[in-house]
């Protein structure tokens, strides 16, 4: 058994050392409560004599009470792989999602082998259980039109109409996550260089291009900005009426409406104006490690879910410019060699 309090000590080992950001380091004390919780629950089966844990749902364990999460923190220290087995079935029990399962046994994962590297258990229980398959869905995105008519929706006469467009345009320009958008400073903006400062996943800093629509939209919101005053050089972009910086929930709920006004069907998110500008970028040719690196992936495979998207428009710049892939009309003569040279001509004599 071991102090509750190593919990904390781990989730500021992700703060301070990990670099995760604060919204992951919350999720993981939020999944390491639950499995507190669940554990709990397996007690209370015991004592009413029906141990066997399959049945279990996620709403059983709401009902235990917070008073006695400590208590059963000192149990992790004894946890076994047929516990963590019955963790995953409860979750199922409970309809969670592939990718949800997969983050609160990620959680799981992390926290027993931190145990294990500052030498409170000599093996991990997860380190045998294997991570659900992910579904591979293919990210949703705007075409073209359907963007420049999102950015077109703010009425531009207002104060809010002019933050609107500039949010909206700082997003698909640069391809920021709304974490990214939220925590941007106007210390981080370059209008010489047209580029931005942005802190992604892991505090990792990355310089993004930022297009010149962009630039202007922003640049014309600061110059009307009322908090601060116009000649402010440092904190937030973008703030609420109060002055405070804004909140996702406020950009997501001004997205919503936005579509709509723009005659958009499909729910429109942060994120489908961040793939809408991964997906563009590959369709007029940027190579993949450019986009990568703009969109601050660790790895490029995870980049690389892009490329389905673009299939069908490489399909028709295939048939548009192969020379055995283009169609033969009656009066057309045939294509030249590979090289690019015309076809022969007939000799004149």
């Amino acid at each position: 058994m071991f102090s509750p309090e190593v919990i904390q000590r781990f989730l500021d080992y992700l703060d301070s050392e990990r670099n995760f950001s604060p919204h992951t380091v919350r999720s993981y004390a939020a999944d390491l409560s639950q499995f507190c919780a669940f554990l709990g629950a397996l007690d209370k089966a015991a004592e009413a004599g029906s141990p066997d844990a399959t049945k279990l749902t996620a709403q059983q364990l709401a009902h235990t009470e917070q008073t006695s999460l400590k208590h059963l923190a000192a149990k992790l220290s004894s946890v076994s792989p047929t516990v963590v087995r019955a963790y995953l079935a409860m979750m199922r029990n409970s309809s969670y999602t592939k990718s949800t399962v997969a983050r609160k046994l990620a959680a799981l994962r992390s926290f027993y082998k931190y145990l294990v590297r500052i030498g409170l258990m000599q093996a991990s229980p997860v380190s045998v259980i294997r991570t659900p398959r992910q579904d591979k869905r293919l990210p949703k995105y705007l075409d073209v039109k359907q963007v420049e008519s999102l950015l077109a929706a703010p009425d531009t006469t207002s104060i809010v109409g002019l933050r609107d467009r500039a949010i909206l345009e700082t997003i698909y320009s640069a391809g920021l996550r709304i974490s990214e958008l939220i925590s941007l400073n106007i210390e981080d903006l370059d209008e010489f260089a047209e580029a931005i400062r942005v802190r992604g996943k892991g505090k990792k800093e990355r310089i993004v291009p930022l297009g010149s629509k962009a630039v202007e939209a922003v640049r014309a919101y600061l110059e009307k900005r009322p908090a601060h005053g116009q000649g402010a050089r440092r904190g937030p972009v973008f703030i609420n009426r109060y002055g405070n910086r804004l909140s996702a929930r406020s950009i997501r709920r001004n997205l919503d409406r936005y579509a709509k006004m723009a005659g958009i069907s499909m729910r429109v998110s942060p994120h489908a104006l961040r793939h809408s500008f991964a997906t563009h970028m590959l369709n007029a040719g940027a190579d993949l490690r450019s986009v990568q690196e703009m969109l601050g992936h660790a790895s490029l495979s995870t980049t690389q879910i892009y490329t389905h998207l673009t299939t069908s428009h490489l399909k028709e710049v295939y048939d548009r410019t192969h020379p055995l892939a283009r169609k033969q009309t009656p009066d057309q003569p045939p294509a030249g060699p590979a090289t690019g040279d015309p076809p022969p001509q007939a000799p004149t004599n």
